[in-house]
């Protein structure tokens, strides 16, 4: 199979951080992005309540907003929910979906990850399917089972690189400081890689992998250096203009 270009792309995930003061961070972002290369993509996903006004602040700039989480349904009696639709119509273009945290904290399962895939494709969006093991299952060898089993069950078919992006995120290493090493992440990435081929073909090769968890400007230039590693997923050092910049640089 021919090797397949695909664009770096670089997303932060605001979490629940965030008042509209924050405006002065992104026009940071939107301003400085220009000394990028042009091939370098760059998103950024805060909280619902600010997708709009950033949607707005970005229009025109190298930047694009996404948000965090949606709900399957697109509209209905699901008090404090918010739709794909909505989050669409507020301007968002990708949408993160199945982060740890989410699956953790709210115990959201693969199949409801795969039900919020379609809502997000129904609604025309990018879904940003993230998958990853906890430490006990790293430290009992389980990685490669873990990961696989999420893949499998998490996407749904109709899958192409318009409309996914996998997100690789050991959870143990999200908001930790630790990382593995640039031979684990080879690792992960290449099984993610020949299993997205396997089940989508060429569609699997042109999908973007991203790698998350404790991501910074000190360790992005190694991380992004990994074959199969098309970008990062930021947390907290997406939230500094600098920081996050600086990490998009290292894609270059």
């Amino acid at each position: 199979m021919a090797d397949v270009e695909r664009r770096p792309l670089v997303v932060g995930n605001w979490k629940m951080n965030g008042l509209r003061k924050a405006n002065s961070e992104l026009l940071r972002i939107t301003q400085d992005a220009v000394k990028l290369p042009r091939r370098i993509e760059l998103v950024v996903c805060p909280p619902a309540t600010l997708v709009a006004n950033f949607a707005g602040l970005a229009r025109g700039s190298r930047v694009r907003i996404g948000a965090q989480d949606c709900h399957p349904e697109p509209a209905g009696a699901y008090t404090g929910d918010i739709a794909a639709e909505m989050l669409a119509d507020a301007g968002a273009i990708m949408v993160i979906i199945g982060h740890s945290e989410r699956r953790s904290y709210h115990k959201e399962t693969d199949a409801q990850v795969r039900v919020k895939t379609l809502a997000a494709w129904r609604a025309g969006m990018t879904a940003i399917v993230c998958i990853g093991e906890t430490r006990a299952e790293r430290e009992g060898r389980q990685t490669l089972d873990v990961v696989s089993r999420q893949l499998a069950a998490s996407l749904p078919e109709g899958a192409r690189g318009e409309n996914l992006v996998i997100a690789y995120e050991p959870v143990w290493a999200i908001g930790t400081g630790l990382t593995p090493t640039a031979g684990d992440v080879a690792e992960v990435h290449h099984l993610i890689r020949n299993k997205l081929t396997e089940r989508y073909s060429n569609a699997g090769a042109s999908m973007r992998i991203l790698y998350g968890g404790s991501v910074k400007p000190a360790n992005a230039q190694e991380l992004m250096k990994v074959e199969s590693v098309d970008g990062a997923l930021v947390g907290g050092a997406s939230l500094k203009a600098d920081e996050f910049l600086a990490i998009a640089a290292a894609c270059a």
